[in-house]
Order: structure tokens, then sequence, then C-alpha cells
């Protein structure tokens, strides 16, 4: 396999002018497609070539004849016979129009007046239809029952009780009169305390009758709160009872003001009552009054629809010469034939450029990657170097072609040379080479290759002498 050679670009004047060659084309195809004769029962429209235009490329100057088409309508033997007719009848409808027009210059030379006739009825008259009289009111009185927005006090509410100490001195009270009991008796005690501790030669000021006095001392400190524990316990049941007669006092006044609210209340609910039934009364005359007030506006409007229709039909009377005499003037016509928007069919332009470009694009492409494969086998076999490489088939695994190379042997005869990717079997690596086999070299090449402890080796530079002789 020798080294690929590079396609040859599109030349760019010719693929405009194949391009634009097939525009045309196309083009006057589809005008041939799309101007579609057509025949109906009050005609026909047909389109023929009546010509060409000579257009010429700028850029190539290629010159290109394109048709032209004229369109005719023409109208069926029973529409032109009655074209015929109708022109006859406006020009003898145009005579009669001017005949007219003279009877109503004459007519239109008297002044419109809606009142000619006998009893002519009246339009309505709106004095009529004003207020009979005021509305029952906007206002009306309240009556004589008072809405009551107050109703009395019930007494100041309890918020204190007892004295301004809170029984403070009645619980000292207390106090004083226990420990006015209990000290002498304390007294005694501790006599006692102090005459056994010297009777049993224990002196004062030593560690045990520290200790015994310890426990006199907690004794009688034990005994002087539970006094004053007892004192608390009888301020507070003290003010307790104080709290339960003031809460007794604030009851009895929350029921007072409970039975006031309820009288207002009471009162209250009346006066609405009262106010409903004269806003009732109110509304029903001002109910009348509406009543009234709508017959006599139905009166007017019957009054002017009577008077609109009397003059409409003057009107019609005077307005009727002249829409007799406009329909003169207007006539018929023929009725012409309905076209049909014909379907359109459109040819798709063929890119030329753009094929031709793609086909280079391609052709480049696959260049590329022949060229590709021709380095890297090339690159395999240069990359081999010098001395005996192991390139026995017996040692190599994970096998695959990846091209071929011609290369001539001794008789001058030429032959193919396979190469291959593959990875030493006792590679732990796995790294790919890329080169012929040695059994591939020998058939060509015998001295190329030498066993070595029993693996085929080949030489490099013998190896690439044939191959940078192939052609």
């Amino acid at each position: 396999m020798g080294k690929p050679e590079a396609p040859t670009p599109p030349n760019a004047y010719q693929t405009a002018a194949a391009q634009t060659g097939t525009n045309v084309s196309t083009g006057v195809a589809n005008a041939f497609l799309n101007n579609v004769n057509q025949v109906t029962p009050n005609g026909s429209l047909s389109y023929d070539v009546t010509g060409s235009h000579s257009w010429t490329d700028p850029s190539t100057g290629q010159t290109y004849n394109i048709p032209r088409f004229t369109s005719t309508q023409s109208l069926s033997p029973s529409g032109q016979a009655q074209q015929v007719q109708n022109d006859a009848t406006r020009l003898n409808l145009a005579t009669i129009g001017n005949e007219q027009s003279q009877r109503i210059g004459r007519m239109l030379g008297t002044p419109f007046d809606p009142a000619i006739g006998r009893n002519a009825p009246r339009a309505g008259d709106a004095s009529t239809i004003s207020d009979p009289q005021l509305a029952a009111s906007t206002s009306f009185s309240r009556g004589n029952i008072p809405i009551v927005s107050t109703f009395g006090d019930a007494g100041d509410i309890t918020k204190t009780y007892g004295p301004e100490d809170d029984f403070s001195s009645d619980r000292q009270r207390v106090e004083d009169a226990l420990m006015a009991r209990m000290d002498p008796s304390l007294a005694r005690q501790r006599s006692g305390v102090e005459t056994r501790l010297a009777d049993q030669g224990i002196r004062y000021g030593s560690a045990a009758y520290t200790a015994a006095m310890d426990d006199y001392n907690r004794q009688a400190n034990d005994a002087r709160f539970g006094a004053i524990n007892q004192a608390g316990s009888e301020q507070q049941r003290m003010m307790d009872m104080a709290a339960q007669r003031a809460g007794f006092e604030n009851s009895a006044q929350q029921q007072l003001y409970e039975q006031l609210q309820g009288r207002a209340a009471f009162q209250n609910q009346a006066h609405g009552q009262d106010f409903s039934e004269r806003a009732q009364m109110a509304a029903f005359r001002n109910s009348g009054l509406a009543q009234q007030l709508a017959q006599r506006q139905s009166g007017f409007n019957a009054a002017n629809s009577q008077r609109n229709q009397y003059l409409q039909e003057r009107t019609a009377a005077r307005n009727q010469p002249l829409n007799e005499i406009s329909a003169l003037l207007q006539g018929g016509s023929v009725q012409s034939p309905n076209w049909i928007n014909s379907p359109t069919s459109q040819i798709a332009t063929t890119d030329i450029g753009g094929l031709i470009n793609q086909n280079f694009a391609q052709q480049s492409q696959n260049y590329q990657s022949a060229n590709s494969n021709w380095q890297s086998m090339m690159g395999g076999i240069l990359g081999l170097g010098a001395g005996m490489i192991r390139s026995d088939r017996r040692e190599k695994e994970k096998i695959d072609r990846v091209g071929t190379v011609f290369a001539f042997d001794e008789d001058a005869d030429r032959r193919k040379l396979p190469v291959y990717e593959w990875q030493y079997k006792d590679d732990p690596d796995g790294t790919r080479h890329t080169g012929p086999m040695a059994q591939d070299v020998e058939k060509i090449d015998r001295g190329a290759v030498r066993s070595i402890r029993g693996v085929k080796h080949i030489e490099p530079a013998r190896v690439m002498g044939n191959i940078l002789r192939a052609a």
C-alpha cells in the first residue's frame, strides 16, 4: 500500500454554474406545473407561453432563456350573449333614468314637511313624567322611644382589702405572743443544759461544751421558726377571709350591672323595631309613587313611538322615487367566472453546490483517515529500531490487522506484507505495538528472520530496505 493522494478540490465557478443552472431549470419546471388552465360553466382561464426573456448569469457568463406566460380569460357562449343583452339594457335604463331624474329634480325643489297630512300624531310631552309629588321622604322620625347609651353605675369595684400592711401587724402580734410564751421555757432549758454540762465536768469553751450548746441552739431556732410560721399562717387566714368578702361584693356589683345592661338592651330593641316599622311605611309610599311615575313614562314612550312611525312612512314615500332611479342606474351584470386557487406544486431545487462540496469533504476525510493509518503503519515499522526484534506470532496476543504494505523479494516479485497491532503475552502493561509478523516476513525474505532460543526475530534494517523500495 503506497501513500494515499489528496483529492482535488472542486472548481468554484463550475460549482456555481451547475447550481445556477439547476435553480433556473427548477424555476421553469415549477412555472409550468403551477400555471394550470381552468374551465368553468361561465368561462375559461388559460396560460400560454408567448415569448421568452434572455438572462445572463453575471458570475459565470452563462445565458438562459426564461419563458414568459400570458393569462387569457374568456366567457362561455351563453355568458357572452348575456353580456350583449346587459349592455343594451343598461343603455335603456340610462335613458329612463335621465327622464326620471328630471321629475325627481322638481320633487326635490319642494321642502320636506313632516306635518303634512291629517291627524298627524304629536310627540310625547316630557312635562307629564315629572315627579307627581315628593317621595315619601328621604328621612322620617325615629319615634318616642329613646336609645339608651348609658345605664347607671353599679358602684366601685373592690380592688384592695384588709389594712394597708396586709395584716402584717396582726402577724407580728401573734408572733410576739408566741415568743413571749416560749422565751422563759427556752431560758430554763439553756440553764439546765449548762448545769448538766458543769455536773459532767465539761468546761466552758471545750469542744464538747460547744457541741452541746450547738444542739440546744438548733432546737431553740427550730422552735422560734415554728412560731414565725404559725404567725404567717394566721396572717394568710385573715387575708383569705378578706379576699372572700371582696369577691362577694364584686359579684353582687356584677349582677346589678348585668341587670341594668339587660334593661337598656330591651329598650334599644323596642326602639329598633319602631324604626323599622316607620322605614317600611316610607318605602311602601315611595314604591307607589315610583309605579305612578313608570306609568307616565310608558305613556310618553308610546306617543314618541307613534310619532316616529309616522315620520318613517313620510320619509319612505319621499325616498321611494330616489331608490327606483338608483336601481335603474345600477342595472344588472353578467356573472363572472369563479376561478379557484389551483394547488401549487413546488419541485425542490437540488443543492448541486452542496453535494459537490459534501463529496469533496468526504473524500478529504477519507484521505485524512487513510493517511493517518499509513503514517501509523509506517511509524510502527520504521520504529522497530536496530538489532534483532522479537516478532514471533506465538509470543503475541490480541492481534488486529491494520493494513498491508508492498515489498519486493529477491526475484523482484511484488508481494503483500500484512501489518498488525498486538501486545506481547508477557507484557503486564499490555502496551500495543504495530508491525509485521516474523512468519509473514519469512515468506518474503528468509534472511531477515533468525531464530533465537526457539523464538523468531526479525532484522529491522533488512525489512525496512524492502519496504522503502515499495512502489
